[in-house]
């Protein structure tokens, strides 16, 4: 039955991206943007994503809240709507819709033949962090949640391993010995922080405890690397400014679990920088 169900999701979603393609990068963004309002509340109940909002004291009112779901729908439809134009982005089609601070940090890594780890979360398109890592000439890898549903994961792998990084690791233990084995050649990592995972430890996020991932925290001791944090902003709708924030660096004395809170704390600032734009449908506090 999940199969079934699964398929039909397939269908329709390819149906939509096969539109998005079609009436171009503006008008694909913007129907998007109308597209997650409508049928975003039918995957993912509001009322979880209000609760969410409310224990972690985002928004003044209810009323605030509701708008700014409403948004985070929108954006929701906006990324998805984004995905068939990843190859322009890639080929610098659309660089004028694109703007980056902080590329001197890329730079540096690259011409010391340094390795770092880039953290950030489901902000926008956050596909465009890894995309210009590795468009700036870095080996990177990049770290993934392969989609629930197979039929969309098949096409997501692909448009990933194409158009974002060559190098794609799937979240979990396997994953993990084939980072190790990359991080060992030197390669940099790429992934996002904000995702709940069984094998984390409790971290608080927002004043509430959260599975969070320790792989950041367990580089920095063992390579001595250091950490970029990444920011992607949505502006004008389908603008976006990419922030490569300044090298993080840790003291040999600390634990993995304070390295781990730190990092979150900085999550935290990113997420209430543009409240609307990341993805708040996660139970990220189950």
């Amino acid at each position: 039955m999940k199969t079934i169900k699964y398929f039909f999701e397939f269908i329709f979603i390819y149906t939509l991206l096969i539109i998005f393609k079609i009436i171009g990068y503006k008008n694909a963004s913007n129907f998007g943007a109308i597209i997650g309002k409508k049928i975003g509340p039918l995957f993912r109940p509001n009322t979880k994503i209000q609760s969410n909002l409310s224990n972690s004291n985002i928004g003044v009112s209810k009323e605030d809240r509701k708008s700014i779901i409403k948004n985070m729908w929108g954006n929701y439809g906006r990324i998805l709507s984004e995905y068939v134009y990843l190859k322009k982005f890639r080929n610098n089609d659309l660089n004028q819709f694109i703007e980056i601070e902080g590329l001197n940090y890329l730079y540096e890594i690259k011409n010391n033949n340094e390795q770092a780890v880039f953290i950030s979360g489901h902000f926008n398109n956050f596909e465009l962090m890894a995309m210009e890592i590795e468009k700036a000439g870095i080996d990177l890898c990049a770290i993934y949640r392969p989609l629930n549903n197979p039929f969309l994961n098949i096409v997501m792998e692909n448009i990933r391993k194409n158009y974002i990084c060559r190098n794609q690791i799937k979240k979990g233990k396997s994953g993990t010995r084939d980072l190790l084995n990359l991080f060992k050649k030197n390669f940099s990592v790429a992934l996002m922080i904000d995702q709940r995972v069984s094998e984390g430890e409790d971290i608080e996020l927002f004043n509430r405890s959260a599975k969070t991932t320790t792989i950041p925290a367990q580089l920095v001791k063992k390579y001595r690397c250091s950490i970029i944090p990444v920011y992607i902003e949505r502006v004008r709708n389908y603008h976006f400014k990419l922030y490569f924030k300044k090298p993080l660096k840790f003291d040999d004395n600390l634990s993995h679990q304070q390295i781990t809170s730190k990092l979150n704390k900085v999550l935290e600032k990113m997420i209430l920088k543009n409240p609307d734009q990341w993805i708040w449908s996660h139970d990220r506090w189950k």
